[in-house]
């Protein structure tokens, strides 16, 4: 595992920290789905002793199609974000795709996390790095773990040393995502390493107009990145899959949710 520590808020990830969870739904919806969501996973995690981080996307501008749902937008999703952190008592994160986002993101959020597709982006990473937030650098889906040190650098370089790093499978072929479990130990030399467990199974453009994904292998992809050593388990997750406005068919049920975690706490601890 990982020697350094990364805080988030309160919570500290890495070495000789408990699994840290962070889900939510792929993109704000509305407040009181973010609010019902967040609720249910920090209940899910306090009943399992495990660290818990709120994740969604006022804005995903990488969508399959144009006319793809984006979200609320920076403006309406901080204030959400903002009602989550301050009613659920959470810290919370959240992606963002231009550098003139970063201020004020980063005086909402605890952790501002860069896009898969966004990893080599300099000006990006530094503009998240310079708010003094925790920067959660997404693996690109066409990097090498061991590429991921450079990323890591430009977050450093800016002073900031709260920096992880998650991995989200890696093309193999034509539209198909692979994880290499090595990538996990491989990139814990540069900082404490997450396991996207519901992104891996994505099958990008699989729909046509969206991404399509094989959802039942998610608890598969979970309990083997815990299983490699990962920091903290990512997960997107709904309370109705089918209606969600993204990533339908990868997103996790949140009524499993704590059935799933707690099989990662064993395995956790099997490996300790």
């Amino acid at each position: 595992m990982t020697t350094h520590t990364v805080e988030i808020g309160p919570i500290k990830l890495g070495k000789a920290r408990p699994l840290a969870v962070i889900a939510g739904p792929c993109i704000i919806e509305s407040t009181e789905h973010c609010l019902k969501l967040a609720e249910a996973a920090a209940g899910a995690c306090r009943k399992l002793k495990l660290p818990y981080i709120f994740k969604a996307s006022f804005d995903k501008a990488n969508r399959t199609s144009a006319t793809g749902f984006r979200g609320p937008g920076l403006e309406e999703g901080l204030k959400t974000l903002a009602k989550v952190r301050e009613k659920i008592g959470v810290p919370v994160l959240t992606d963002i795709h231009l550098p003139d986002q970063a201020r004020a993101v980063g005086a909402v959020v605890d952790a501002i996390q860069i896009p898969a597709f966004l990893c080599r982006q300099t000006d990006l990473i530094v503009a998240a790095a310079q708010t003094g937030k925790a920067v959660n650098v997404k693996k690109g889906q066409f990097m090498s773990p061991d590429q991921m040190g450079e990323a890591v650098k430009k977050v450093r370089s800016a002073g900031n040393d709260n920096v992880l790093l998650t991995d989200r499978g890696t093309f193999f072929g034509y539209g198909r995502l692979v994880n290499d479990f090595t990538g996990i130990p491989i990139m814990q030399a540069f900082c404490p390493v997450v396991i996207d467990a519901t992104h891996s199974c994505q099958i990008p453009g699989g729909l046509g107009t969206a991404s399509g994904g094989l959802r039942d292998f998610v608890p598969l992809v979970a309990r083997a990145g815990v299983a490699a050593g990962a920091d903290a388990i990512f997960l997107e997750i709904h309370d109705t899959p089918e209606q969600s406005k993204s990533d339908a068919a990868t997103i996790w049920p949140l009524d499993k949710l704590e059935q799933l975690l707690t099989t990662c706490v064993r395995i956790r601890e099997a490996i300790e």
